[in-house]
């Protein structure tokens, strides 16, 4: 391996069944913006959603079969779990858990990250995660 080899960056990119509902799932209960999409008007099979520096990609599994074969016999969601650190996790799990389906509750787990964490509709988890001085549970 060569130590010129430099990684950028990661933006998970989720194959979606729903890509309208996905995108629905992350603008209006997680509060990422649209970005671009493929085609420029709906239905799209290709949405690019952001919220600060943070990048999302939702793509419809029918189009990204082409390139990824094996995907259409993935159950949905797969085995994908994002995991986002982010500030304000309490205003955050306020603002998010009456609107999604709520997998962990929020709690401050031994290893000194406060978190919860949720599912999209294809199933993928999230967890949002901010570090804690101490046990504030």
């Amino acid at each position: 391996m060569t130590s010129a080899i430099r990684f950028n960056s990661i933006t998970p990119n989720l194959l979606v069944r729903n890509v309208a509902k996905s995108t629905a799932f992350y603008r209006d209960v997680l509060g990422f913006t649209i970005g671009e999409t493929v085609p420029d008007k709906e239905p799209f099979v290709f949405v690019w959603m952001k919220r600060d520096d943070v990048s999302v990609f939702l793509n419809d599994i029918k189009a990204a079969v082409h390139d990824y074969p094996p995907a259409a016999s993935l159950p949905p969601g797969g085995t994908a779990a994002l995991f986002f650190i982010i500030t304000d996790v309490d205003a955050y799990h306020g603002a998010v858990a009456p609107n999604a389906n709520v997998i962990m509750p929020l709690k401050t787990q031994f290893y000194g990250m406060r978190e919860f964490a949720v599912t999209d509709p294809d199933g993928h988890i999230i967890t949002f995660a901010e570090r804690v001085v101490g046990n504030n549970e």
